[in-house]
């Protein structure tokens, strides 16, 4: 499967490259291929994938928290990923300032070359507000919305509950267990059309976008993927090692599959239902861990967004000729560190967030418009690392809780999606 999506997704790649380069001007193949059968097929599958992402989080926390048990445990299950993330965030803008400012992109930047666009930056919630709407007034709407932090936040508490009246309580677990185990064969349906949901967003994405806006922004754009790169071949890994005490090898060739979704979706939300499955199945962890620090992660884990912002703010400071000195790189770190976690859940957060850290280091915040031609397709690498962290923390955690199963982890076989073939009915005789 993970080979079939690969192949499907570098046809795509070259195709929507090819169409980009020969056919831009082709009224026929952008109105019925590119923006009809393209845009159709890959809607439709990121749509299957949403589809799956909040009847999943629901019934696998319901599972999660009634299979812990212990509430005290959960809290501290909690408490450690909530660290870890808030780590692996720093250590991100961290490495991603030092390698910028060792290989100083936009130096020498001609603002002719670039997009002279404009660009207004979004308004930031006030953090009061932030905490205030952790709390669904209306868990309905929630659910109806897709609001992942109110949504978790409803269903931990009526786990709880549940796991509180004791054995009246034990039908309701019984019974989400078995929707639980219900939604991931759905996955395993969903994932099995995945190849082909996968060409057609990488072809759409390619025909639209091309390569020939990385030109002009080559020194940005290469930067912004070393960083990437060392981040999760190193520090993840490092962490990963030490931490969790497991092969990174193993780690990495069983979360290919993930990190192909990831990159094609461009969003973490969305990959969430693939990364619970690979998380479990193939990595082994309990469903009682990985249900809560997946979901979680998925929402407030922002190390490939914390990456762009310390490369883009050395980018833009150099390209506008402006010093920031250490106290500066310092204040860029806190606030990407302070940003992740306060405006978590926000719609458009990667651009609030270095809106909010361009106006505290004093950077014109119009220089966004320059990174934003090239930003859809670092998107697509940015959550590729945020989904590799949030399954980095799942492992570490659960190494530290015991609720990993080294059996599994160490089985290459073990959680392999095959071809899935639905059953057929016996005739009537």
């Amino acid at each position: 499967m993970t080979t079939k999506i690969l192949i499907w997704m570098l046809a795509g790649l070259v195709l929507g490259g090819v169409i980009n380069a020969y056919a831009s001007d082709v009224a026929f193949i952008q109105s019925y291929v590119v923006h009809g059968l393209f845009h159709v097929l890959g809607a439709t599958f990121i749509n299957l994938l949403k589809m799956l992402v909040v009847p999943l989080v629901t019934f696998s926390l319901i599972c999660g928290v009634c299979g812990i048990g212990d509430i005290k445990k959960l809290g501290r299950v909690g408490l450690k990923s909530f660290l870890l993330f808030l780590l692996t965030t720093a250590s991100a803008v961290t490495l991603a300032v030092f390698v910028a400012t060792i290989v100083a992109p936009g130096k020498g930047f001609d603002l002719t070359k670039a997009a002279q666009t404009t660009f207004e930056a979004p308004t930031a919630p006030p953090l009061t507000q932030v905490f205030i709407d952790l709390v669904p007034s209306n868990p309905v709407a929630a659910y109806a919305e897709g609001n992942m932090l109110q949504i978790i936040f409803f269903t931990i508490l009526f786990a709880i509950c549940v796991v509180m009246i004791g054995d009246r309580g034990r039908p309701i677990a019984d019974g989400a267990e078995r929707l639980n185990e219900v939604m991931m064969e759905v996955v395993s349906v969903v994932m099995s059309i995945a190849p082909y949901g996968v060409f057609a967003l990488m072809a759409k994405t390619f025909s639209v976008q091309g390569l020939g806006l990385i030109v002009p922004m080559l020194s940005y754009f290469g930067v912004v993927m070393l960083v990437l790169l060392l981040h999760v071949t190193g520090t993840l890994m490092l962490l990963l090692k030490f931490a969790g005490r497991v092969s990174p090898l193993v780690f990495l060739k069983k979360m290919r599959a993930v990190q192909i979704f990831a990159f094609s979706t461009s969003s973490s939300n969305a990959t969430i239902p693939v990364t619970l499955r690979a998380v479990e199945k193939r990595l082994g962890v309990d469903n009682s861990t990985a249900s809560f620090v997946v979901p979680f992660g998925a929402t407030i884990n922002m190390d490939g967004t914390a990456i762009m912002q310390g490369v883009a703010t050395v980018f833009v400071a150099n390209v506008y000729g402006i010093e920031l000195g250490l106290a500066g790189f310092m204040t860029v770190i806190g606030m990407a560190v302070l940003a992740s976690v306060g405006t978590a859940g926000v719609p458009g957060v990667g651009l609030i967030m270095l809106a909010m850290v361009f106006n505290q280091v004093g950077l014109p915040v119009e220089g966004i418009a320059l990174i934003m031609g090239v930003d859809r397709l670092l998107d697509m690498m940015r959550t590729v690392v945020n989904v590799t962290g949030d399954a980095t923390v799942t492992t570490i955690v659960a190494r530290g809780e015991d609720s990993i199963s080294m059996a599994i982890f160490n089985d290459p076989d073990a959680g392999v999606i095959e071809d899935v073939h639905l059953p057929l009915k016996k005739p009537l005789t």
